[in-house]
């Protein structure tokens, strides 16, 4: 398998994994504070276990706008900055939920910025949004959300790992056009990020909007587990022509 190849696509830095001339596209954002290659380990996980992926599949990983470096957070990245002192004291008194309904400043530039990656993917492959996976993790799986509930066409699938509510009640809304959109959401019971109580309401919350939830809970920390990437990548094939589907 080759490594991943970096270039700019719109105005975002992105890390590229499998075929040239795919598919379907599968655009993957990472969450607050990592690098912005952080999650290709796990599309080349799916490559491996799901060898179908390789020659069907693009992967790409776009790099978050905003640099972290001026908070001594070296080589960190976020879609949106947050203001994390006013979060741990929601987190400690237990008024977290009350935030749920919030925009978060700097969502609707962040969208537009994937979005852009999207389109231009999406164009220099001839796919339409129909051949589209959008997925995520934490931060990212948030805006992976808010980018799939807004598109003007409905994406293959959405991925939320170790997601959360956000601006919720115009989710609410905006899903009412994607009944029938499968949903692979993961959360840890034992995350300490991101509480599982208030995650494990995003799948009831989609479910009453006629999407179809994948909810896969698990006993750890805010991460992905191999289970998780296996059921992903299980997805993915799932999607593809039945011709190019094979066996894992």
């Amino acid at each position: 398998m080759s490594a991943a190849i970096t270039q700019e696509i719109g105005s975002l830095r992105c890390h590229c994994l499998g075929s040239d001339a795919p598919e379907q596209v599968v655009v993957i954002s990472h969450g607050y504070g990592a690098p912005g290659d952080d999650l290709v380990p796990v599309g080349a996980m799916m490559l491996r276990r799901f060898p179908q992926l390789m020659e069907t599949t693009r992967f790409v990983f776009p790099e978050a706008p905003l640099s972290l470096d001026l908070f001594g957070f070296y080589d960190a990245r976020a879609w949106w900055h947050i203001d994390v002192g006013r979060y741990e004291r929601a987190m400690s008194d237990g008024t977290l939920e009350e935030q749920l309904d919030e925009l978060p400043e700097g969502l609707g530039e962040a969208r537009r910025k994937l979005h852009h990656v999207v389109d231009t993917v999406l164009q220099q492959a001839g796919l339409g949004t129909d051949r589209l996976v959008l997925a995520g993790f934490s931060q990212g799986a948030m805006l992976a959300t808010d980018l799939s509930l807004r598109l003007d066409e409905s994406p293959a699938a959405l991925g939320i790992f170790s997601g959360f509510p956000i601006c919720k009640s115009e989710w609410i809304t905006l899903a009412e056009r994607r009944k029938g959109l499968r949903v692979l959401q993961s959360h840890g019971t034992r995350d300490p990020i991101l509480p599982f109580s208030i995650a494990s309401t995003l799948p009831g919350l989609l479910e009453e909007s006629g999407l179809t939830v994948d909810f896969q809970p698990f006993d750890g920390p805010h991460t992905i587990p191999a289970s998780v990437v296996d059921s992903f990548g299980t997805l993915l094939c799932s999607l593809l022509p039945s011709d190019d589907k094979g066996s894992s």
